[in-house]
C-alpha cells in the first residue's frame, strides 16, 4: 500500500500537535506535512528523498490559495507524499528558518515573499526555490503536477546536478553575507540628505506615498522624515508625512467603521487594501501618529492614533496581557468580505436622512465603487473612504460641519453594531515578542503624548507578562507565546523590539525595573547575538539551532531591522547610563552595515533615524523629585508634548533613587535645591545648570524642541 492509500485512512497528519494556528490550518491536508524537526530530516535520509519545504503565515492570501489549489488536492499530495517529505514552517514563528531560505530565494529568483517554496537535500542543502506555485502550469511557470515529477526524475537519476547546484546556492549566499563584513566604511553625515533625496524621488506627488503600486504604510520612513525635517528645517519632509499620513487616513487601507489598518494598497490611490490586519503595522502606524502630533499639534493625528489603539485593545488584546499577531484578509472565503457595503446596506441600515449624509461624505455608490484587482467591473460593493479630512469636512461646512461630524459616529457605531453580527475574518491568536515590543513602545509613545493613564496599564500588563511567563533570569527570552504553550527561543528582533519597548516603558512609568531588564535583555543580546568579530547583531543566537549560515539583517522592510532598533536602544542606553562601552559598540554596528546602506539609503530608514541620534547627539533630561508631585507631572507633560525624538528622560524619584544611581552612576549627585523638583539638562555632552524654576525649566524645554 503506498503512502497516499494509507492516508485515506487517517483524518489529520503530523501537524494536529502543532500551536500554530498556520500549521494547524493545514493539519487535515492530505499531503503528509511534518513540522519543522529532526523527525522530518532522518526520515527523509532514511527514504532519501528530498524535502519540499513550505514556509507561510496564517493570514498570507496566497498561502490560502496555494492550500486550496494544491495542498488540499489529492493528485499534489499523492506525488509530494511518494517522492518527498514535505515539511510545513510558520514564518512568524521561526524567522530564522524563513530568514535563511528566503535569502537563497531571493538569490535564485531575484524576488522573494510568501508563500516560499524551497526544494533542498535531507541535509538541509536548498537546490529550487520559488514563491507561490500555481497547481497547473501557466504563463511558461511550472505548476506543482508538472515540477514535483520532474524533480524527482532528476533526483533519481541526475542527482549530481541538483547537489551541485546545492552548494553553489549556499556558497553565494553566505558570500554575500560575509562581503559585507570586509567592507566596512566610515558613516557619513551626507547619509541622511541622500535619504531624503531618494524618497522625494519616489514620493507620489499625486497622491502621497511613495511608488505607485502597491503601496505599504512603510511608517518608519516618515519617523525619519521628521526627523530630517526637524535637523534640517527642510520643509518638503514634513510635508511628505502630513500628506502620506492624510491620504492613509482617508483611503480605503483605513477601517473607517472598526478602525485600525489593512495591510497594503494594490493601487496608488490608497482605495482598495489587501483587508489583512497585522499587529506590527498597528503599532508602527501608532508610533509614527504620535511623533506627527508631537510634531505638528494636528489633532487628527491624535484622533486615529486612539482609534487604532481602541481597535488593538477591542480587538487584539489577550485578557492575560499582550497581544495578538493577526486578522485574515478573507471570510467566508472572499477576501475583504466582511469590510465591504453595498447602498442598499447602508441605506436600510441608517435611514434615509442619516445614510445620505454618510453616502456622500464617503463616497458610496448604487454601481460600487471599486473594481476587482485585475479586472474591470464594478462589485457593486463599497469600501468607504474619503476625499477630505474630518477637520475640513467641518470647517467647511460652517454651521452644519459639527452635526455631519455628528451624524457620521452615529452611523459608524450602527454600521459597527450590524458588521459584528457578520462572520468575522479569523484571527491568528498567537502572541509573538518582537510584534508585542512594539506595540507595547506604541501605547507608551500615546500614554506620553496624550497624558493617558490607561495606555501606560495597557503597556505595564503587557510588559509584565513577558517578563513573567517568556524570560529566564539570564535574560534568555522566547519568541512565542499560544494556548499556554511558550516555545521557540527568540530571535534578534524578539530581543530588539521588546527592549524599546522597555525603554519607552520606563520613560512612561519611571518604573527602574523596566529600565534593568531592557539592561539585562541588552547584556544578553550582546553575549549571544553580537559578531564580535566584524560588528553587527546576527539574526539567531549563537545557541541556536545551526542553520546553513548565520545571517545579518538591516534592511528595513515592512517593519525595521532587528540591527537598526538595536542602534536605537545602545544609544538610548548608553546616555541613559553614560556607560560608553555601548557606543563603541553602536559605531562598530553603523560601520559594518555603511556600505550596503550607502547603495540604497531609502530601504534603511529606521537604520538613518539611528544615525541622526548617533551623528547628532542626545539630550539628557534628568528629573530630580517626587514622581507624583504636580510639578513632576506639570514638567513631564510639558516635554511629551513637545517632538523632541533624541531625549530620555531620568527620573530621580527618592524611593528609587539608589537603583538609578546603580544605573546611571552620574546622577548620584544629582538632588532637589530648595526642596523642589530639579531638572537638569545635558546636551552634547555638557550640562547645563540645574534648575527648579518651572517657567525657566519650560523656556529651556522649549527651546530644545524647535528645529
Amino acid at each position: 500500500m503506498n503512502d497516499s492509500n494509507m492516508h485515506q485512512d487517517h483524518k489529520y497528519n503530523k501537524l494536529k500537535d502543532e500551536k500554530s494556528p498556520y500549521l494547524l490550518q493545514h493539519s487535515q491536508n492530505p499531503v503528509d506535512w511534518f513540522p519543522w524537526g529532526d523527525e522530518a530530516f532522518k526520515k527523509a535520509k532514511e527514504k532519501d528523498k528530498p524535502i519540499f519545504l513550505s514556509i507561510g503565515y496564517s493570514t498570507c492570501h496566497w498561502c490560502h490559495v496555494m492550500e486550496k489549489e494544491s495542498f488540499e488536492n489529492d493528485s499534489v499530495a499523492e506525488l509530494l507524499n511518494e517522492s518527498f517529505i514535505s515539511v510545513k514552517v510558520d514564518r512568524e514563528e521561526r524567522p530564522d528558518i524563513d530568514n535563511v531560505y528566503m535569502a537563497v530565494c531571493q538569490a535564485i529568483t531575484g524576488r522573494g515573499g510568501w508563500p516560499l517554496t524551497i526544494l533542498m537535500t535531507p541535509d538541509k542543502k536548498p537546490f529550487y526555490a520559488a514563491t507561490y506555485i500555481p497547481r497547473e502550469s501557466r504563463y511558461g511557470v511550472p505548476g506543482m503536477l508538472e515540477l514535483l515529477p520532474a524533480i524527482s526524475l532528476l533526483w533519481k537519476n541526475k542527482r549530481h546536478e541538483l547537489l551541485n547546484s546545492a552548494e553553489a546556492i549556499i556558497n553565494a549566499v553566505s558570500e554575500n553575507n560575509r562581503k559585507e563584513c570586509k567592507n566596512i566604511r566610515l558613516i557619513n553625515k551626507e547619509l541622511p540628505g541622500k535619504t531624503f533625496d531618494q524618497l522625494y524621488s519616489i514620493f507620489d506627488e499625486e497622491y502621497a506615498g511613495f511608488g505607485r503600486a502597491p503601496k505599504f504604510p512603510t511608517v518608519h520612513n516618515l519617523t525619519f522624515l521628521l526627523r530630517y525635517w526637524r535637523r534640517s528645517g527642510n520643509a518638503l519632509a514634513l510635508e511628505m508625512v502630513e500628506r502620506t499620513l492624510e491620504a492613509m487616513r482617508m483611503g480605503g487601507i483605513y477601517d473607517h467603521i472598526g478602525y485600525g489598518i489593512h495591510r497594503y494598497s494594490t493601487d496608488r490611490h490608497w482605495l482598495l487594501p489587501h483587508f489583512e490586519k497585522m499587529l506590527y503595522d498597528q503599532a508602527m502606524m501608532v508610533i509614527t501618529l504620535t511623533e506627527a502630533y508631537q510634531a505638528t499639534a494636528n489633532m487628527e493625528y491624535k484622533t486615529t492614533a486612539e482609534e487604532i489603539l481602541r481597535y488593538i485593545e477591542r480587538d487584539m488584546t489577550y485578557s492575560e496581557g499582550g497581544f495578538y499577531s493577526a486578522e485574515d484578509a478573507d471570510s467566508e472565503g472572499i477576501e475583504g468580505k466582511f469590510y465591504v457595503w453595498t447602498a442598499a446596506e447602508i441605506e436600510e441600515i441608517l435611514g434615509k436622512e442619516q445614510a445620505e449624509i454618510f453616502i456622500k461624505i464617503f463616497n458610496v455608490r448604487n454601481e460600487g465603487n471599486f473594481t476587482k484587482e485585475h479586472s474591470n467591473n464594478l462589485t457593486g460593493k463599497n469600501i468607504l473612504y474619503t476625499t477630505e479630512s474630518m477637520q475640513n469636512i467641518r470647517i467647511w461646512n460652517g454651521e452644519y460641519g459639527d452635526y455631519i461630524l455628528r451624524s457620521i459616529e452615529k452611523s459608524r457605531k450602527k454600521l459597527f453594531t450590524e458588521r459584528d453580527k457578520r462572520i468575522h475574518p479569523s484571527k491568528d491568536d498567537k502572541i509573538l515578542t518582537d510584534w508585542n515590543g512594539l506595540t507595547i513602545a506604541a501605547f507608551c509613545k500615546a500614554a506620553q503624548a496624550f497624558d493617558n493613564e490607561n495606555y501606560m496599564k495597557t503597556a505595564m500588563k503587557a510588559a509584565n507578562f513577558f517578563m513573567e511567563n517568556m524570560t529566564d533570569t539570564d535574560g534568555k527570552m522566547k519568541h512565542r507565546y499560544r494556548d499556554g504553550e511558550v516555545a521557540i527561543d527568540a530571535f534578534l528582533e524578539d530581543y530588539a523590539f521588546f527592549t524599546w519597548g522597555l525603554i519607552e516603558l520606563y520613560q512612561t512609568t519611571f518604573d527602574v525595573k523596566y529600565l534593568e531588564h531592557a539592561l539585562k535583555l541588552t547584556d544578553y543580546q550582546i553575549a549571544h547575538f553580537n559578531d564580535d568579530e566584524n560588528g553587527g547583531f546576527f539574526h539567531t543566537s549563537d545557541k541556536a539551532e545551526e542553520m546553513i549560515f548565520r545571517s545579518k539583517e538591516v534592511y528595513d522592510g515592512a517593519i525595521p531591522s532587528g540591527n537598526s532598533v538595536t542602534i536605537m536602544n545602545l544609544l538610548r542606553l548608553a546616555k541613559i547610563t553614560g556607560n560608553t562601552e555601548l557606543e563603541e559598540l553602536v559605531d562598530k554596528t553603523l560601520r559594518v552595515f555603511a556600505e550596503k546602506v550607502k547603495s540604497a539609503p531609502a530601504g534603511h530608514t529606521q537604520f538613518m533615524s539611528a544615525l541622526d541620534l548617533a551623528l547628532n547627539g542626545s539630550v539628557e533630561i534628568v528629573i530630580v523629585g517626587e514622581k507624583n508631585d504636580s510639578k513632576t507631572r506639570e514638567i513631564l507633560n510639558f516635554i511629551n508634548e513637545r517632538f523632541i525624538p533624541e531625549k530620555v528622560v531620568i527620573l530621580k524619584d527618592m524611593n528609587s533613587s539608589d537603583r538609578i544611581s546603580k544605573i546611571a552612576p552620574y546622577t548620584r549627585d544629582m538632588v532637589m535645591a530648595d526642596n523642589k523638583t530639579t531638572v537638569h539638562i545635558c546636551q552634547n555632552h555638557t550640562c547645563k545648570l540645574p534648575l527648579n524654576d518651572i517657567e525657566k525649566i519650560k523656556e529651556q524645554i522649549e527651546a530644545l524642541s524647535h528645529i
